[in-house]
């Protein structure tokens, strides 16, 4: 491994600015968002996470979860990453990755769109795909973690991060939530946070209640997800919601819950670009339109915030393309 290599393994354990690309992590812009809502009566902000490095606030734990396992010797400068991911989370693994000179095999299915493969790819991640459900539950989830595990019996000196279990996820959205509520003054009376592994709901929500807020935990999870006592089905917006609950679940997380469908992601998404031009992932549509379910019941003057979880590029074949929305939900160009 070539000198600078060794001095990011190294330093791996501090951020600093000799972790080049890495120290951008994170201190993402919150904004406000004037015209996405049709309720004018309280303060809608924005995070911007799509404005981490690799594109998503999976970068944040993608990150602490392989810092902490170079603290505690699970990895070494020969190590084989494994974990499963629709994109996001793989990314944000793949550019550190990349940096460090680790090899890492992301476990991807048939949902994961070409796009996220391709940028996989790019950063020199080997893709193992999964094309078949899991015969018990019919899920491509569990299929995956029954792929890396097969994985981690085959391959020597390799480890999973485990994004659906690992506290190491949660923890490093104390930081999300510490940048949020330091921009606002510790003034936030609504937080809506989109529902998966459930880290950024644990993290968010635990510094919440370690802090005594008086903030109000609104999780959203899609139809079809079971994460809530919903019941499984088909989702068409990967990364949003799970088809099993993740180890990482509690409840009391949130103080309420709300469920929006896989429409409502579009139309939140095209919304947003429309009204306030930004571009956004799925999950981020969800929250746009679990604030409009929402709105009406929002006491004035408060201040709440979404969680916008990541770029829209990803998207553009099926969000932000008018044949595929036209394919899985007719006419609906008029919603937005």
């Amino acid at each position: 491994m070539v000198v600078a290599q060794q001095k990011y393994l190294a330093n791996l354990n501090t951020l600093s600015k000799n972790n080049g690309i890495l120290t951008t992590i994170g201190n993402t812009p919150l904004i406000k968002l004037e015209q996405v809502s049709k309720y004018d009566h309280f303060q809608l902000f924005g995070k911007l996470e799509m404005f981490n490095p690799g594109g998503s606030i999976k970068d944040r734990p993608a990150f602490n979860m392989l810092k902490k396992a170079f603290e505690l010797g699970k990895i070494n400068p020969e190590t084989t990453i494994i974990e499963s991911s629709s994109g996001n989370l793989g990314i944000g693994l793949a550019q550190i990755c990349a940096l460090l000179n680790l090899r890492f095999i992301c476990v991807v299915d048939l949902r994961t769109t070409q796009q996220n493969i391709n940028i996989l790819k790019v950063y020199g991640a080997e893709i193992v795909l999964v094309a078949q459900p899991d015969p018990i539950t019919n899920d491509f989830l569990q299929a995956r973690i029954n792929q890396v595990k097969s994985l981690l019996d085959s391959i020597p000196n390799s480890f999973w991060c485990n994004q659906y279990a690992n506290l190491n996820n949660p923890y490093a959205h104390y930081q999300t939530m510490h940048e949020i509520v330091t921009a606002l003054d510790g003034q936030l009376d609504y937080l809506f946070c989109a529902t998966s592994t459930c880290g950024t709901l644990r993290g968010c929500s635990e510094y919440v209640k370690s802090k005594n807020l008086n903030t109000k935990i609104i999780a959203v999870d899609v139809e079809g997800s079971v994460i809530f006592e919903g019941k499984r089905g088909k989702r068409l917006i990967p990364g949003a919601g799970a088809a099993r609950v993740p180890e990482l679940f509690q409840h009391g997380l949130e103080d309420e819950y709300l469920h929006v469908s896989d429409l409502d992601c579009v139309v939140g998404c095209r919304t947003l670009l429309r009204r306030e031009a930004i571009l956004a992932g799925g999950s981020s549509g969800g929250m746009i339109s679990a604030i409009e379910k929402k709105g009406g019941e929002i006491p004035d003057g408060a201040n709440c915030v979404a969680i916008l979880c990541d770029r829209g590029e990803r998207y553009l074949d099926t969000i932000y393309s008018n044949n595929w929305v036209e394919e899985h939900f007719g006419n609906v160009f008029h919603l937005w």
